[in-house]
């Protein structure tokens, strides 16, 4: 009996599933490539903070799906399914980058930590120390609220795209959030709870 698509992968990748089915691999793929390729570089983006890294990430991603399409087995949503291996690839590619870096745990946080709080220089526009300060935020909660926030995705999305159980998302955008506003007050820049609204 064949299994149902779950729920979060909509009526818009049913066409592809359907393709797939057919064995039609190459217009499968056409069709996957056109839908996702901007979606599947945003996460590399997100993930490993390097345009060129997450541009040759997304490719490596993409040509993965490829090669796996005829493993595609539906017990997982075909947005889940493409995130999940780009994801991976992303890890890999984070795996690599530590191996080489020089810098020690210690050295890293007190960057961080540095970042954390100097103070905006004279007429430095607002928004741009806010997105510096979300940069320097740790991994987890950076990745999901820079999802959220700047590329506008829902929870499930995020919570698909990283995969992490929704509530996760909503705890990690619940505490950068805090981490935040902390921040934000302690260079007083004022109340920016206006932009950190809470999660759906």
């Amino acid at each position: 009996m064949q299994q149902d698509s779950p729920p979060e992968a909509g009526p818009r990748d049913q066409d592809i599933v359907g393709l797939l089915q057919g064995g039609a691999y190459e217009a499968a793929f056409g069709r996957l490539a056109d839908r996702y390729e901007r979606k599947v570089y945003r996460l590399c983006c997100s993930l490993l903070r390097d345009p060129d890294q997450a541009a040759d990430a997304a490719q490596e991603s993409l040509v993965r799906v490829w090669k796996a399409l005829p493993r595609y087995d539906q017990r997982a949503s075909l947005s889940t399914w493409i995130y999940t291996i780009t994801r991976n690839r992303c890890l890999t590619a984070i795996g690599r980058r530590r191996e080489t870096d020089s810098m020690s745990d210690p050295a890293v946080e007190q960057a961080v930590e540095a970042a954390q709080v100097s103070a905006p220089e004279p007429g430095q526009d607002h928004l741009e120390v806010l997105r510096e300060l979300v940069e320097a935020l740790p991994e987890r909660y950076r990745s999901a609220l820079t999802l959220f926030y700047y590329e506008e995705k829902s929870v499930a999305e995020v919570a698909a795209m990283l995969g992490l159980p929704e509530g996760t998302v909503k705890t990690n955008l619940h505490r950068a959030r805090a981490m935040l506003l902390e921040r934000v007050r302690s260079l007083g820049l004022g109340d920016a709870e206006f932009w950190l609204e809470e999660a759906a």
